[in-house]
């Protein structure tokens, strides 16, 4: 048996990093395989492998460096390290740095003035494209953070005056139900649709100020067949579920970019709404774009689902099924080709 041990500079700390019923270091010894345990000031790992002790030991310090960042210790963070260290392939100052990269960026503050940042390497370098570029294309599955980053890096735009509006908008496509069928008017038979918007908006800005600014237009939130013959200056643009979109229709929103704005395309495109007969544009979009200045296109992957750990783990079954599904329609395809 192998060990390692870590100094701890205080006994709150130690209760921290440990976390309720020990619930933060069973994590680690249950991916790992190692044996964690505290005496006094001191942690001691043990195992047979000095690969994974060395990984545990890395997290631990990790742990330590987001307690000294202000930053709450949680299952989700933990299994993220982890993530990252799977990654590392046992090299110890890859997967130190590795862990350490997972620690977030604070993209700016909610109505709380709680710090909103991000908790991935993939959402660092998402928030890093919004930075540079005036147009930024990012695909990735569900619960990736595509749209509340966005949401989030806007209104620090708003608050620092880089920009004077924030236009949302999305296509109002149906996953199931019938725009007719729902109730009202048409613009009480699109909010269903907007929904995730208004949900961001409100916990970026709080519910009160977010329906001020709406008012006074400072946030406006439509339909994306309501931004065809606009010119948008001073804005940023969040063209969310943009997978829903047509080529046509994407075109046409990008070509609204005025003086002094940004644009943002999120899309999962592996969840097309749109029929059989109709091409989603996001992927064509980002293709025909990648050579251009000033747009980047992030694609975020299940490792950077951040709604969840059980997000995390039904976007990965998913994943293999499709891969399965995929392998079969090659080999079929290749039997046929071998008959004719």
């Amino acid at each position: 048996m192998k060990s390692a041990n870590i100094e701890i500079d205080s006994l709150d700390i130690l209760q921290e990093l440990f976390g309720i019923n020990d619930k933060l270091i069973k994590v680690i010894e249950k991916r790992l395989g190692v044996s964690i345990t505290q005496r006094n000031s001191s942690i001691t790992v043990s195992g047979t492998n000095d690969g994974r002790i060395r990984s545990a030991v890395n997290i631990i310090e990790a742990m330590q460096e987001a307690l000294s960042k202000q930053q709450q210790l949680s299952v989700d963070m933990i299994h993220r390290f982890l993530d990252e260290t799977d990654e590392g392939d046992d090299q110890d100052e890859d997967i130190a740095d590795s862990t350490r990269k997972v620690l977030g960026d604070a993209v700016t503050l909610n109505y709380k003035n709680i710090p909103i940042r991000t908790k991935t390497i993939g959402q660092k370098n998402y928030i890093n494209a919004l930075k540079n570029n005036t147009v930024t294309i990012c695909i990735g599955p569900a619960g990736t953070g595509k749209t509340y980053l966005a949401v989030a890096y806007a209104a620090e735009m708003f608050r620092n005056d880089e920009i004077e509006r924030i236009i949302l908008s999305r296509p109002a496509i149906e996953a199931g139900e019938k725009l007719g069928f729902l109730p009202g008017d048409l613009q009480e038979k699109v909010d269903p649709y907007l929904k995730p918007l208004y949900d961001a908006l409100n916990d970026v800005f709080g519910p009160d100020q977010a329906a001020k600014l709406r008012e006074r237009g400072i946030i406006e939130v439509a339909p994306l067949a309501y931004m065809r013959g606009r010119t948008l200056n001073n804005s940023m643009i969040i063209i969310d579920e943009s997978q829903n979109a047509t080529l046509p229709i994407l075109k046409m929103a990008l070509t609204r970019i005025g003086v002094g704005s940004k644009m943002i395309l999120t899309g999962d495109v592996t969840q097309i709404d749109l029929s059989k007969e109709t091409d989603s544009g996001l992927q064509k979009c980002a293709s025909i774009l990648k050579n251009v200045d000033d747009i980047a296109t992030i694609s975020l992957t299940n490792r950077d689902v951040v709604r969840c750990k059980i997000v995390k783990d039904i976007v990965k079954a998913f994943e293999k099924e499709e891969a399965k599904a995929a392998e079969k329609t090659q080999k079929r395809a290749a039997r046929r080709s071998g008959r004719s």
